[in-house]
């Protein structure tokens, strides 16, 4: 195999040598596919979180790694009024945006920088709300415009915000990817300067690494940032190889030229567990695949047709091939690793005649429709394209003819959030341990029109279920209302729930100190290399 530049100047362990003078530690992160943009609040994909947020940025809070456990971030300390409708941070002194070849900072990070973060994505007359025309997914599916009634500079380094109601998980969301705190004054820099879209393409963040450049479906590179306010990363430079073929990213760690990988395939599992030099670790995965039905298309309003196609799907089959029986088949819309999981709910079991019968009930003989496969390897969903197959096979049993359809990943994502599809392959990993962030950002009215609903799917009762649980910080009392609104999900199937997989991540031998993130992220900070 042909070694990229990158990869052969990677040597002893990572410590890239320059004549006889051994310099800068750089460790490889072979990723799965190429990101979006690198400004977080447009996108909910974890590929582009990866190479944004969760390497360039923090939040107010922060996520500690490995954990859901909430943590300050650029806010040293946050306190919530006793109703819970104000949330008042105060920011951590001397926090340094990247000084850039196209930007150099100032000030340190102040009140500003939050009102700008927040105000781009709910402010329609903001510059970047224009830009954007507002299509902030993860800030719209979460209804936070209708949330937030106002973000008050207290003073410099003081910041409220002025909520309309409580919200339980409204803490943690804070640490999420959308909400990355970004530069005012870059912001206004671009905006004097025509060139809005560079937030985008050229990102400036607080965080650990900051950005050195891309080239397209190929490489990203990062530098750490001396500057950090936290601890120092431990290596000096970051790459990510974009190898989308997983067969291809085990090569490559056979071969030395990459560190990390995510997402191996199935198959590969077992050599990789006994492979020198490799250490393969594993974890239950916080995550769902699902085939959506875009409950908006003529054929699929009728809920005996939903379900007919899902009592038509072999999901133990699924588990089999596509996973190498390495998941659960799924039967909910969150994983049973989250609290408020309904066990008590019974699966759409595998029986043919059964929906031959729904569909003869609902007054269908068979129709042409169509299923949309994932062009990556995502934790939920290993190979779409063999499971679509195997779907494919199980429809054509109760005469449905399926045509298989994919995209590039960044126009799939795209033309599935605006309802091109029948149907669509897609999974979610939580990002912040909370239902909410499962149902409401996947099924939620909101997300219908922010189009992380896929489904397109609006039910009164299912939603009502939803807010109630907002506003409550009882555990219990949530708890019983999330498990009420499985009961109508499972009850209406606008999707086919797959399967919750176990996430495996080789790591090399000679990297210390990674983790596991629970919510599908990978993080390089904490990281070193022998």
């Amino acid at each position: 195999m042909k070694k990229s530049i990158i990869a052969a100047a990677v040597l002893a362990g990572g410590m890239i040598m320059s004549g006889q003078a051994m310099a800068a530690k750089t460790l490889v992160y072979c990723s799965e596919g190429s990101p979006e943009g690198f400004d977080a609040s447009l996108y909910t994909a974890g590929t582009t979180f990866d190479a944004s947020a969760n390497a360039m940025f923090d939040g107010l809070v922060n996520f500690k790694t490995g954990t859901t456990e909430v943590l300050p971030g650029v806010a040293e300390s946050w306190t919530v009024s006793e109703d819970g409708k104000e949330l008042t941070f105060k920011l951590r002194a001397g926090v340094k945006f990247h000084t850039t070849k196209g930007f150099t900072p100032t000030r340190d990070l102040n009140a500003d920088d939050i009102i700008f973060s927040f105000n781009r994505q709910m402010d329609k007359e903001d510059p970047y709300y224009k830009a954007a025309n507002g299509k902030f997914e993860y800030f719209n599916a979460m209804d936070m415009a209708s949330l937030i009634k106002d973000i008050v500079r207290v003073d410099d380094m003081t910041v409220k915000f002025v909520l309309d109601h409580a919200e339980a998980p409204i803490i943690a969301n804070m640490a999420m990817a959308f909400a990355s705190i970004q530069s005012a004054e870059y912001g206004a820099q671009l905006v004097k300067e025509n060139k809005i879209g560079d937030m985008n393409q050229k990102p400036v963040g607080t965080g650990p690494f900051q950005f050195v450049g891309y080239k397209k479906d190929s490489v990203i590179r990062y530098a750490k940032n001396t500057a950090y306010w936290g601890e120092q990363p431990k290596i000096d430079n970051l790459v990510f190889s974009i190898t989308t073929d997983a067969s291809v990213r085990y090569q490559k760690m056979k071969a030395g030229e990459c560190h990390v990988m995510p997402f191996p395939n199935p198959a590969d599992v077992a050599e990789i567990r006994k492979a020198e030099g490799i250490t393969l670790m594993q974890q239950e995965g916080l995550n769902v695949g699902y085939l959506a039905y875009n409950t908006e298309k003529e054929k699929f309003k009728d809920v005996r047709v939903r379900k007919a196609l899902n009592y038509a799907i072999n999901k133990n089959a699924i588990k089999d091939v596509v996973f190498n029986g390495e998941a659960t088949v799924a039967k909910n819309p969150i994983p049973p690793t989250i609290w408020s999981y309904n066990t008590s709910i019974v699966d759409d079991s595998y029986d043919v005649e059964k929906a031959k019968a729904l569909l003869k009930e609902a007054g269908v003989s068979g129709f042409k429709t169509n299923i949309w496969a994932m062009p990556v390897q995502r934790p939920y969903n290993p190979d779409a394209k063999k499971m679509a197959e195997l779907i494919q096979s199980d429809w054509a049993k109760i005469g449905v003819e399926a045509e298989i359809v994919t995209f590039e990943w960044g126009e799939y994502l795209k033309r599935s959030k605006a309802g091109e599809h029948d149907t669509v392959l897609l999974g979610w990993t939580g990002d912040n341990g909370d239902p909410d962030n499962f149902l409401r950002v996947l099924l939620g009215c909101m997300a219908k029109e922010s189009g992380s609903n896929r489904a397109r799917w609006c039910n009164d009762d299912f939603e009502a279920l939803l807010q109630a649980a907002l506003i409550t910080d009882v555990p219990v009392v949530r708890s019983a209302l999330y498990e009420k609104a499985q009961q109508i999900f499972k009850r209406e199937a606008p999707w086919a729930t797959i399967a919750h997989s176990t996430v495996f991540m080789p790591v090399s031998d000679k990297v210390t100190g990674y983790k596991i993130d629970p919510l599908g992220g990978h993080f390089f900070h904490n990281v070193d290399l022998k």
